[in-house]
């Protein structure tokens, strides 16, 4: 029986071979697909999660989505459960078909944001430690609000760098983020786009109020943000309204989105079946399509007709 051995040298040329290929493939993604899908002028679809569980999770991670949204507002702050979610995200073979680190569906979190300044950043700190990889601030009417949030999520700035203000807040233990995103080099990427170019962090104002209607000129301008998401239903019950329907509230939805396209800032806003077509043709540049369970059949068809309407099917 004759065998055959591969000379040493080889082995280690092949090894150093695929690393590298790993390495460049890496190199040239973005981390965070949503800022990716943004700069190629790609509309992004997502979905509300209010579900914790690692099934739901499991499902998420291959459902065809661009991103979900954790929605720790209306479902308990519990970091740990978080932590767990996050890791039942995570796709071995997706990530090794693809050859870089780029999740399929990216995670991020609504926090409750429901105390003063220090609670705020204190919830920003911990879930940005757990590896999100952007965050939805509730509430916010305007743009000292919006500052505290993007300054809440970005760590303060070397000295000499060209983006110092706005000055971080963010106390400097990563740890688990380090791991979880699997980057040799969180703390370059761990920055809140476009302020920084390489930065692959999303600060998202939630807009619900006349008060954010009215000043949407001040917050769209702050430095550091990421991306307006528009909450309708919170919209519609501020403004009075009984449905999101109303001709004035949705005129006040218009005023956002002309901000919002007059500042190139991507906006976002909840959708269906019904509206999804009609939404990415008004220029908003990622929605949500329906809310959690996985990929129900009506969220999946609004995927798909987004989709269509997108150019991406």
């Amino acid at each position: 029986m004759r065998t055959f051995s591969m000379a040493p040298a080889l082995i280690l040329a092949l090894g150093v071979s695929f690393f590298s290929a790993g390495a460049a493939a890496q190199s040239e993604a973005r981390v965070n697909k949503l800022i990716e899908l943004f700069e190629n002028d790609q509309p992004a679809f997502g979905l509300l999660s209010f579900d914790y569980s690692l099934n739901n999770a499991r499902s998420l991670a291959s459902s065809g989505l661009d991103f979900i949204m954790i929605d720790m507002e209306h479902a308990p702050f519990d970091v740990e459960r978080l932590r767990l979610f996050l890791l039942g995200m995570t796709n071995k073979r997706s990530i090794m078909a693809k050859g870089n680190l780029q999740p399929d569906v990216v995670p991020f979190v609504r926090i409750p944001a429901a105390g003063g300044a220090e609670e705020l950043i204190a919830q920003a700190k911990q879930v940005l430690d757990v590896g999100v990889y952007g965050i939805m601030f509730p509430a916010v009417h305007n743009r000292e609000q919006a500052e505290l949030a993007v300054r809440a999520m970005r760590y303060p700035q070397v000295n000499g760098s060209p983006d110092m203000e706005p000055a971080g807040l963010r106390g400097r233990n990563p740890s688990n983020a380090v791991w979880y995103w699997g980057i040799p080099d969180y703390m370059a990427k761990a920055d809140v786009w476009p302020l920084d170019p390489q930065g692959e962090l999303l600060a998202i104002m939630f807009i619900e109020s006349p008060q954010g209607v009215e000043n949407i000129e001040e917050i769209v301008t702050v430095p550091g943000l990421g991306g307006i998401f528009i909450g309708p239903s919170d919209l519609s019950t501020s403004m009075g309204y009984a449905s999101p329907a109303a001709p004035e509230v949705e005129a006040a939805i218009q005023t956002v989105l002309g901000a919002c396209l007059e500042h190139d800032v991507p906006c976002a806003i909840t959708t269906g079946a019904g509206s999804v077509q009609d939404r990415i043709e008004q220029g908003f540049r990622y929605v949500t399509v329906g809310a959690d369970g996985g990929l129900s059949s009506g969220a999946a068809n609004a995927l798909r007709l987004g989709l269509e309407a997108a150019g991406r099917d």
